[in-house]
């Protein structure tokens, strides 16, 4: 069965290889084919999305059209790249979506006021992962209209 979902690319932000291991099966299971590109850290998620280093060539690492970010990673985290995504004038517009490990309040808030447009908590079974996968393809790729990739 294909999936039906806009052709978006998906980046997503997450320094644990675990879990961008099981996100990637989900998709899969989901059927969810969107292209998945990956950081590991703020700093090269800012890399990616400005054309730095080597995140130049557009071909290797193309616009999102959505970004999973976790907010614990190294270097920068996860909120420093979110308020600076959200206050880059060429960037703000790309939905993030906050997918991570925390359920503190003060998390969430933060995350909402930086401009994150939804805020998930990683769940801690597969079936619960895919369901997660399954609803971001049809909420995110199938109703909401998105802003053209720049």
């Amino acid at each position: 069965m294909e999936s039906d979902h806009k052709s978006v690319v998906i980046l997503m932000a997450d320094d644990d290889d675990d879990d961008y291991m099981l996100t990637m099966e989900a998709f899969q299971e989901a059927r969810l084919l969107n292209p998945l590109y990956r950081v590991k850290n703020g700093e090269e998620l800012m890399d990616y999305l400005l054309r730095h280093g080597e995140y130049k060539n557009p071909e290797d690492s193309p616009r999102p059209g959505l970004i999973l970010l976790d907010l614990n990673m190294p270097r920068k985290d996860g909120r420093e790249a979110l308020k600076e995504i959200k206050t880059h004038e060429n960037l703000r517009n790309i939905p993030v979506l906050v997918l991570t490990v925390s359920g503190l309040e003060d998390d969430i808030l933060q995350s909402y006021d930086l401009g994150a447009n939804s805020y998930i908590k990683k769940p801690t079974s597969f079936n619960e992962l895919v369901e997660i996968i399954r609803t971001i393809g049809q909420y995110w790729l199938d109703i909401v209209e998105l802003p053209d990739s720049q």
